[in-house]
């Protein structure tokens, strides 16, 4: 199964819900469309399973960052800089995120796991920041959500859009340099905005 989820995930992060084909899938994997069905009950149901996956993937290395180990501040650039480099090695994760979004969380919606799975993301965020406030290092006030969100933005938009900004700026967004420079960048824009 987990071989029919790894084939699956390229399939959906390239084609999409719609333009996937559990007949590509199955040629790849050498098994009959009856095979896939038989493990997953029906393309939506391997689609969830694929996203259910994506995210434990993720979660399951964050989770062995060990931030509690670090001052405050360390630990958020730690946390930020994971994510920015874990989105920019796994762009696939990126766009299966984007096409449940244009369906509206509609099937992430039926998976009985994926508030478990992230839980644990906003929980250590939270450890992180509130050591920083006991420690004042941050600024009380701020929602642990909020700043998951506005670091996943930052991160997600450098690689989603990079194709069109390098294109509109006639910049290589791809480059070494750039990505070292946006990297360094973002970390630094989180870390003052969350600094006391």
């Amino acid at each position: 199964m987990a071989d029919i989820l790894e084939v699956a995930t390229r399939e959906f992060a390239d084609k999409g819900l719609a333009g996937a084909r559990i007949d590509v899938i199955a040629e790849a994997m050498r098994t009959s469309k009856r095979m896939i069905y038989y493990y997953f009950g029906s393309k939506e149901a391997l689609y969830i399973a694929v996203l259910e996956e994506a995210y434990r993937r993720m979660r399951s290395i964050e989770a062995d960052l060990h931030l509690e180990d670090l001052p405050p501040e360390d630990a958020l650039r730690k946390l930020v800089g994971f994510t920015l480099d874990y989105q920019r090695a796994h762009p696939e994760f990126i766009r299966l995120v984007m096409t449940e979004n244009i369906h509206r969380g509609e099937y992430l919606r039926q998976s009985g796991e994926i508030q478990q799975l992230n839980v644990p993301a906003i929980q250590g965020l939270r450890s992180v920041y509130e050591r920083g406030v006991v420690a004042g290092v941050f600024r009380a006030g701020l929602d642990a959500v909020d700043l998951h969100m506005s670091i996943s933005a930052l991160s997600v938009f450098n690689i989603a859009n990079r194709h069109t900004f390098s294109l509109i700026f006639q910049r290589d967004f791809d480059s070494p340099e750039s990505i070292v420079a946006r990297r360094d960048s973002v970390i630094e824009m989180i870390v003052r905005f969350v600094r006391r």
